[in-house]
């Protein structure tokens, strides 16, 4: 009885910065990634390595073109991708954090 309860507190908790993606499994999270690309992805496994298996992915990437007379556009592109691994990311924030 005392081990269940020792087990039941360890996957709850978050101990190692690990522990909070573990709670994230099978969940929406929040993934920024380099050259200004945002992922709202469901999170199927990860490593520790944080490589990352990702499904219901819609990409949102930011582009920035020069125009002669404002000097700036901000222009997104959003694609759907059914599965993805994904290595190298820059944020993951769980959907405990976002709100």
């Amino acid at each position: 009885m005392a081990d269940d309860m020792d087990q039941q507190r360890t996957t709850n908790t978050v101990e190692e910065p690990l522990g909070l993606i573990r709670l994230s499994l099978d969940e929406r999270i929040y993934m920024k990634m380099r050259n200004q690309r945002e992922l709202p992805p469901r999170l199927h496994a990860h490593d520790q390595h944080l490589k990352m298996i990702l499904g219901d992915v819609e990409e949102t990437m930011t582009t920035t073109e020069i125009d002669m007379e404002t000097y700036e556009i901000y222009k997104s592109t959003k694609r759907n991708i059914p599965m993805l691994l994904v290595r190298g990311v820059a944020l993951v924030a769980s959907p405990l954090t976002v709100g």
